[in-house]
């Protein structure tokens, strides 16, 4: 899978926030994409000074996975919240190299527009691939919000002072919620609708479950079509 190099990896932190102040202007917030035939989850595991990076792309709506590759680099950016990206793209870029389905659809573990500058992992990672990604946290990085209704489906929107950020959508009625926000090239509405429906019985999207599985050594089961 090809993707475009928008920028170098070296840089140092304050560089990369006037990168992400400079690139959120590009982020595509309503929907632009068609038929959706699958979906991938994306998941970074660390061993060391080790990135393990997981793609997996899965069937829709059947959510089968259909491919998935798992690659191995060094990690050459700190950890600094809000800077995620600078950390995880250039392994994940590496995996997504060596896909031979290319996914319709990227769901992110990780925040999307719901970043203090607006431009979190989901949305950097959507405009170098030119795909639709979502941001599908499990944790609140930025913004405030009601809980919502105890039911799976009810949501609140996660609010920046008067700016709509993102949701926090309850995936499975009685458990937490997860944070939903637009990654790049599709809308908020369509992104809590695609995470909902790659939700299978669990609080995180199948995409993400098996994502985080193939980064911890388990290998998935492909299914051929």
């Amino acid at each position: 899978m090809k993707y475009r190099a928008l920028h170098s990896w070296d840089v140092k932190p304050e560089e990369a926030r006037q990168l992400q102040n400079e690139l959120r202007t590009q982020v595509i917030q309503t929907d632009q994409f068609g038929t959706i035939n699958t979906v991938a989850g994306v998941d970074i595991g660390l061993k060391k000074d080790t990135a393990i990076a997981s793609v997996v792309v899965l069937s829709f709506p059947e959510l089968q996975v259909v491919d998935s590759v798992v690659t191995q680099s060094p990690v050459r950016f700190p950890y600094i919240p809000g800077l995620l990206s600078f950390r995880e793209i250039p392994p994940l870029l590496t995996a997504f190299a060596q896909l031979q389905t290319i996914p319709d659809l990227v769901i992110v573990d990780g925040q999307g527009i719901a970043h203090p500058r607006r431009f979190g992992l989901a949305s950097h990672l959507g405009l170098i691939l030119d795909k639709p990604t979502i941001g599908c946290a499990k944790s609140r990085l930025w913004g405030r919000y009601k809980e919502p209704d105890a039911e799976q489906g009810a949501y609140t929107y996660l609010t920046d002072k008067a700016e709509v950020i993102g949701a926090a959508v309850r995936t499975r009625t009685n458990v937490r919620v997860v944070y939903v926000s637009i990654g790049h090239r599709i809308s908020l509405d369509s992104a809590r609708t695609w995470t909902l429906a790659c939700c299978q019985g669990y609080r995180l999207p199948e995409t993400t479950r098996h994502a985080h599985n193939a980064a911890s050594g388990k290998t998935p089961r492909i299914t051929h079509t």
